[in-house]
């Protein structure tokens, strides 16, 4: 019984832990279980020969198509500021050799070499021609067409 007066102050984490990862463990599988359904009714449409339209899970779409324009978007600063870290690296390893090596000259061509590919890399992010699209160039989905609910038999 000793033992277990010094143990005490450890269960409440031990429990948030354990909770933890039973709480995500409980939400991937409902995710999985939501997934599958999906994936049922899309495959229910094919069967059918019917094409499932993209509101049919706007969620994936609009995540396909968000990746699609981040890749597109970040090549011309991807290359832009792999072109600054090379000649910053280029620049510091001159500057290292020229003085801790006495030889300015060495320190020139080996951190030239890197501030020459750093200034092409940025030439090359200034050649690129993609533009960025506007944020809000998407079509917004269509509203619903209002419906009349069917009159019962005796109602006018």
């Amino acid at each position: 019984m000793d033992g277990m007066q010094h143990a005490w102050p450890f269960t409440i984490p031990v429990l948030a832990i354990v909770g933890a990862f039973t709480y995500a463990i409980v939400k991937t599988l409902a995710r999985a279980r939501v997934r599958e359904l999906e994936v049922r009714e899309r495959i229910a449409l094919i069967e059918r020969g019917l094409v499932p339209p993209p509101e049919v899970d706007p969620g994936g779409f609009d995540r396909v198509m968000d990746r699609y324009d981040r890749v597109r978007e970040r090549a011309p600063g991807r290359h832009r500021r792999a072109g600054v870290t090379l000649m910053g690296v280029g620049f510091g390893l001159m500057v290292l050799i020229g003085f801790a090596g006495d030889s300015p000259s060495e320190g020139i061509g080996v951190g030239g070499f890197l501030v020459i590919m750093g200034l092409a890399f940025f030439i090359n992010s200034r050649f690129d021609d993609r533009q960025p699209r506007p944020a809000d160039s998407r079509p917004a989905p269509a509203a619903p067409s209002p419906t009349v609910p069917p009159e019962a038999p005796g109602q006018l």
